[in-house]
Formats: C-alpha cells, sequence, structure tokens
C-alpha cells in the first residue's frame, strides 16, 4: 500500500506565535512578506489535500478550492484511519495546535517561515511537535525554519 506523505506548512511570530483570539496574529497584514507567505501557502498545497479543522477550512479562499483536496477533521476521528483514506497523497495538516497536538507524529516535514510578527498570541508554537514523528512510517522530521 501506498504510504501517505503528511506535512505542515505554517508560519510563527518571532517569538513562535501562532493564534490569537481564534485567527492568524498578524491577519490581514499587508507588508510584502505577510502577503508573500500567504501566496506561497496556497501555492506549495495546490494539488494535494489539506485535512484542517472546520474554522481552518472555512477560511480557505474561493479560488483555492478547486486544486486541492478540502477534508475536515472533526475530534472524534481516528487519525490513522483518516490518513488511509489519502495513501499515496500528500496530506498537509492545518488548523493549529490542538490538531498538530493530534497528527504531530504522522508529520515527516515541517515548513516554518518565521515572519517579523512580535506582538501578543494566546497559542504559540511547540517544538516537541518536531520531534513527535516517532510513527512507524514516518520520514523523518525536517525543519525549514
Amino acid at each position: 500500500m501506498q504510504q501517505t506523505v503528511v506535512r505542515v506548512i505554517c508560519a510563527i511570530g518571532q517569538s513562535g506565535q501562532l493564534g490569537l483570539n481564534g485567527e492568524l496574529p498578524w491577519e490581514g497584514n499587508q507588508d510584502p512578506e505577510y502577503v508573500a507567505d500567504v501566496a506561497r501557502f496556497f501555492d506549495i498545497t495546490r494539488g494535494h489535500v489539506l485535512l484542517a479543522g472546520p474554522k481552518t477550512i472555512k477560511a480557505v479562499p474561493e479560488f483555492a478550492r478547486t486544486d486541492r483536496t478540502l477534508f475536515v477533521l472533526r475530534s472524534h476521528m481516528d487519525p490513522e484511519e483518516t490518513l488511509k483514506q489519502f495513501a499515496g497523497r500528500v496530506v498537509y495538516i492545518g488548523g493549529g495546535p490542538p490538531v498538530w497536538d493530534i497528527y504531530a507524529r504522522f508529520v515527516s516535514h515541517w515548513d516554518i517561515t518565521r515572519l517579523p510578527y512580535d506582538g501578543p498570541a494566546d497559542r504559540w508554537f511547540n517544538p516537541n511537535w518536531l520531534t513527535a514523528g516517532n510513527h512507524a512510517g514516518a520520514h523523518g522530521s525536517a525543519a525549514s525554519v
């Protein structure tokens, strides 16, 4: 059976900030590095699968709904069974800390952009996710920071 390749692509602030009040802390910032990060996300995930919670999937703009497979995760779903549905595909896990706490052990590649944001947050990147990939079949963890 073909292996599912599980990846994460995300951006963090200077101190590891990920979220604030249910959004990205830099949401709507039109400075070039933020705009480029959003464009890069949609470029890299094109043609692949994006698994995320309902709020994240709902936030995917219309233009990005036709060139990738979107799949809504729910807390009752078994991660191994969910990933088996996408055997042979590249799957990106979105949705932030609650989802990554569950799926980090399956992730073989972390693609992390560090943005110049250095303000408040209520969600933070957990570096332990980078070494959680001890699941049989994982291809090791790599981080691009």
